[in-house]
């Protein structure tokens, strides 16, 4: 009797984890798909600064190859993983915190087929839209089990932003890029949407549910995400002198990146591990969002602080790739030494 009243409390989220076996949750596997996700945000950066700055093609191809070559291969570990254990893709959409950035894999591919439709006509822009499609699949499955009760409210965090918001307008950036503007404002009206319903939960449960875990708190970059990918594909999608709605953009990306500098006593708190990497996509594209519209302006010294915006960028992310490789190595080493130190005795 007691089990079953048990039962009957628990919120169906709750039942679930209650009711299935345990199953190891694929967060630290998700999380790496930020670095090629970062990787691709500041290639796109430096393909800005060369059309607006006439940078140097190498960085653009040096940037979005590591990203190719790193999603390559986190995409096929990810799936040997999913193949070794039945529904651990199913069991990651429903995880309360790596649910959301199981959208980053689709993501990656849209950006990195977005910058090869150039030179694969028409196969890139096929993979683009084949990404997008596989984008829209995830986001569907996880809104239909966030809907149905399957998250509970205090289980929210800003990644919870991803899949719809950030993930939406990367898909009407990739859908402009393969010259379908019709779709890239259709994918733009999802993203915004979704920014005023699940942005309004999301600041909703952060206000009134407490301080979120430690591990939630690096997506609070998700906010500034959210602005800087809407500015970047309204921008794309309208070229030319700069509109109402895209100054009103712009104000809202300015007091995000705000809003992030406010936090960065939070952040400098928390204990450096690989997810920092969702740091760097949203840094990157405010940096791609600066140098577009620097370029549409008559201020005096633009380029100078384009310039500067994109070394800033590109100077962070070469600090979270430093501070990555002692973090990577360190885990390895102490299991050598445990090994050892089982072996002597």
């Amino acid at each position: 009797m007691t089990d079953t009243g048990t039962a009957v409390a628990l919120t169906p989220a709750a039942q679930d984890r209650a009711l299935s076996p345990a199953t190891p949750s694929g967060m630290p596997a998700l999380s790496r798909f930020g670095i090629p996700l970062g990787l691709a945000g500041l290639g796109s950066g430096w393909s800005a600064a060369r059309s607006s700055l006439g940078s140097p093609l190498w960085p653009v191809e040096l940037l979005y190859g590591a990203a190719s070559s790193l999603w390559l291969i986190l995409t096929a570990v990810y799936a040997f993983r999913g193949l070794r254990r039945k529904g651990a893709f199913r069991a990651d959409l429903r995880d309360e915190m790596a649910g959301p950035f199981t959208s980053i894999i689709p993501m990656v591919g849209i950006l990195l087929s977005s910058h090869y439709s150039q030179y694969l006509p028409p196969w890139g822009a096929w993979l683009c839209m084949a990404f997008i499609a596989a984008l829209a699949i995830v986001a569907a499955q996880l809104l239909a089990h966030w809907v149905t009760g399957g998250v509970a409210m205090q289980s929210i965090h800003p990644g919870y932003l991803m899949p719809v918001v950030p993930g939406a307008f990367v898909a009407s950036i990739g859908f402009s890029s393969i010259h379908a503007p019709d779709a890239a404002m259709a994918a733009f009206g999802v993203g915004a949407f979704f920014w005023l319903v699940v942005g309004t939960i999301v600041t909703v449960r952060l206000m009134t549910g407490g301080e979120p875990p430690p591990a939630a708190k690096t997506g609070l970059s998700a906010y500034l995400a959210a602005a800087a990918t809407a500015n970047v594909a309204w921008m794309v999608l309208h070229p030319g002198p700069v509109g109402a709605i895209q100054l009103g953009l712009t104000g809202v990306l300015l007091i995000m990146v705000l809003m992030q500098v406010m936090l960065l006593p939070e952040y400098r708190k928390l204990p450096f591990t690989q997810m920092f990497w969702v740091f760097t996509f949203p840094v990157a594209t405010t940096a791609n969002y600066s140098i577009r519209w620097l370029a549409t302006t008559n201020l005096h010294g633009r380029e100078i602080c384009a310039w500067a915006i994109l070394g800033l960028a590109t100077s962070f992310t070469l600090v979270i790739a430093a501070r990555t490789v002692p973090t990577a190595i360190a885990p390895k080493a102490a299991r050598l030494a445990a090994s050892k130190s089982t072996e002597v005795h």
